[in-house]
C-alpha cells in the first residue's frame, strides 16, 4: 500500500544528486533517506502496523524526518507530527486523541500502548493528522489525504515556480502545514532543501549570505530577521511568509531590504490544506490585501445570517476547494460545524475590496468588544505600526471590569529607539478613533508567540498583565464609545 505523497518523496530522492541538508548537521543524500525509510517500513511492518493506522513521528528537523515519512506511508500508515521537544502534557493528549500504538523517533520505533486503535473510515486515503488550534479552542487532529495535497503540490508547483537549481531554506517546524508543504514541494522540485531545526537570525543570516534562493518563514521571523536592517541575499530571488497577517509596514521592509526577491504573501488554513489566496504585495495600491484566490479556490463572505455580504461589507470568510481536510479525527460534528455547503469556515473576517482583492479584518473570535463597541485587533495593529519607530504590534481584548474588554497591545521598536506609552497613545490617538487607543501598552524585544513560531494574540495578557507599570496603561484610557 502506498500513497501520492510516498510517491513524490520516493521520485524526489530517486534522482540523481538529490539531497536535503541540516543548517546545523551533515543531512542526508536521498539514496540514504531510501534507504532510511525501508527501514522504517521494514519495522513497522514488522511490528504489525495496520493499514491507516496512526503512527506518531517525532519531528526535529532533520533530514531522516523525511524520510520517516516515506517509510510510514510505504507501510500504509497514517502520520502523525509530533515535535520532539512537545511538552509532556502535549505528548499525551495527542497520544489519547488518536490511540496510537506506535512512536518513531529517527530509528527507534516504540510501542506505546497496546490495544489497537478504532477503525475510522475517515482516515482511509489519509497522509496525515496534523492538530492545530488555529487562535483559539482546543487542538484539533486534521485529518489530510494523500491525494488532495499531492493535487496542491501540483498547484503550488506551477504557482510559485520553484526550480531544481533552487536552494530552499526551511526553518518551520514540519509539524506545521507551511513547513510541510514548502519541504515536499522543494523535493517534488528537484530543489535543494535545508532544513532548520531552530530558527534564529544569525543562522538564517548566514544561509541568505551563502546559498539560500527562496526563503519560507513566518511574518515573526521576517520581523527578527530584519530587525537590524536587511541581510546581504545575493541569491536570493522569492521569500514565501503566511501563517499570520502581514503588515504592510513589514512587507515595505522585505522589499525594500530584498529589491531583487520577491515577496509572496500565501494565506490559508491546515484545514483547506493551505495556500488558498496568493498576494504579491510589491504593488502598494495593494497593501492589507491578502490577494486573489488560488487555483481551485472559490470563495464567498458570508454576514451572519449566512447571506452574501456586499462589496466593502464586513463578513466570515468562507472557502471551498478540493484539496481540504477529510475532516476533524473523531470529530464529525466539529466537521459538520466547520463546513457550511461545502465552504470551509476560517473564522476569518474579511471584506471585498473594489479592485476585487480579499481584505481581512480579523478573526470573529478574535474581535475586541470595548465599551460596546466592535474592534478588529488588525485594524489598530497596522495603525500602530505606521508609526516610524515601531517595528512590530499585537493586540488583544483582555477581560475588563468596567469596559467588558480591554485593549492590550505588545509593541516592539526598532533597534536603538525609544518610545513611552503614553507617547505611543497620543499618537494613536490622532490615527484612531478614541475608542480604538490601547488602553495598556507594554514594550517588548518580540511579539508573543505560539508554538509554531507564530504570532499569538492569546499570548498576549500573557505579557501585558504580568510587565505593566500602572502609571502608563489604561488607568487614563479614552471614555467608552468615544
Amino acid at each position: 500500500m502506498t500513497g501520492a505523497l510516498s510517491e513524490i518523496l520516493g521520485a524526489g530522492f530517486a534522482r540523481p544528486g538529490s539531497r536535503v541538508d541540516e543548517s546545523s548537521g551533515p543531512g542526508m543524500s536521498g539514496y540514504e533517506l531510501g534507504a532510511h525509510a525501508d527501514l522504517i517500513e521494514g519495522q513497522l511492518r514488522a511490528a504489525g502496523v495496520r493499514p491507516h493506522e496512526p503512527v506518531l513521528v517525532a519531528i526535529g528537523n532533520r533530514a531522516l524526518d523525511l524520510g520517516t515519512l516515506l517509510g510510514l506511508w510505504r507501510a500504509g500508515a497514517v502520520a502523525v507530527p509530533v515535535h520532539r521537544s512537545a511538552a509532556p502534557l502535549t505528548r499525551g493528549a495527542i497520544e489519547r486523541a488518536t490511540r496510537a500504538r506506535f512512536w518513531v523517533d529517527g530509528l527507534a520505533l516504540d510501542r506505546i500502548a497496546e490495544a489497537l486503535p478504532p477503525e475510522r473510515p475517515l482516515v482511509e486515503g489519509a497522509a496525515l493528522v496534523v492538530f492545530t488550534s488555529g487562535s483559539t479552542g482546543a487542538p484539533k487532529g486534521v485529518v489530510l489525504g494523500h491525494d488532495a495535497l499531492a493535487r496542491k503540490l501540483a498547484i503550488l508547483d506551477r504557482l510559485l515556480d520553484f526550480r531544481p537549481d533552487d536552494v530552499v531554506a526551511v526553518p518551520l517546524q514540519l509539524t506545521f502545514i507551511f513547513g510541510i508543504w514548502a519541504s515536499l514541494l522543494a523535493i517534488r522540485s528537484g530543489a535543494k532543501l535545508i532544513l532548520v531545526p531552530k530558527f534564529t537570525s544569525a543562522t538564517l543570516a548566514g544561509l541568505l549570505a551563502t546559498e539560500a534562493t527562496v526563503l519560507a518563514a513566518v511574518p515573526t521571523m521576517l520581523r527578527a530577521l530584519l530587525a537590524d536592517g536587511a541581510p546581504p541575499a545575493p541569491r536570493l530571488r522569492a521569500v514565501l511568509t503566511g501563517g499570520e497577517a502581514l503588515s504592510p509596514s513589514l512587507a515595505r521592509a522585505v522589499c525594500d531590504g530584498w529589491p531583487e526577491a520577491e515577496l509572496i504573501d500565501l494565506y490559508g488554513s491546515t484545514e483547506t490544506g493551505s495556500c488558498d489566496f496568493c498576494h504579491r504585495p510589491r504593488d502598494a495600491t495593494k497593501a492589507g490585501s491578502i490577494g486573489m484566490p488560488t487555483e481551485g479556490v472559490s470563495f464567498r463572505i458570508a454576514r451572519d445570517d449566512g447571506a452574501l455580504a456586499a462589496p466593502g461589507e464586513t463578513g466570515e470568510l468562507r472557502i471551498r476547494t478540493a484539496c481540504g481536510m477529510l475532516g476533524y479525527l473523531d470529530g464529525a460534528e466539529l466537521t459538520r460545524s466547520a463546513l457550511e455547503a461545502d465552504h470551509f469556515r476560517t473564522g476569518d473576517l474579511a471584506r471585498l475590496r473594489p479592485d476585487g482583492q480579499v481584505e481581512l479584518v480579523g478573526r470573529s473570535k478574535e474581535i475586541i468588544a470595548r465599551g460596546g463597541n466592535k474592534i478588529a485587533p488588525l485594524e489598530i495593529e497596522n495603525a500602530l505600526c505606521a508609526h516610524p519607530d515601531i517595528a512590530a504590534a499585537l493586540c488583544a481584548g483582555v477581560p475588563d471590569a468596567r469596559l467588558g474588554e480591554a485593549i492590550h497591545a505588545v509593541v516592539v521598536l526598532k533597534p536603538g529607539l525609544a518610545l513611552s506609552a503614553d507617547e505611543l497613545r497620543c499618537w494613536a490617538s490622532a490615527h484612531l478613533e478614541r475608542y480604538k487607543v490601547p488602553d495598556v501598552i507594554v514594550f517588548s524585544d518580540t511579539l508573543p508567540s505560539g508554538a509554531t513560531g507564530k504570532a499569538s494574540r492569546a499570548m498576549v495578557s500573557s505579557l501585558t498583565l504580568f510587565r505593566t507599570d500602572p502609571s502608563s496603561t489604561g488607568l487614563h484610557s479614552p471614555p467608552m464609545g468615544s
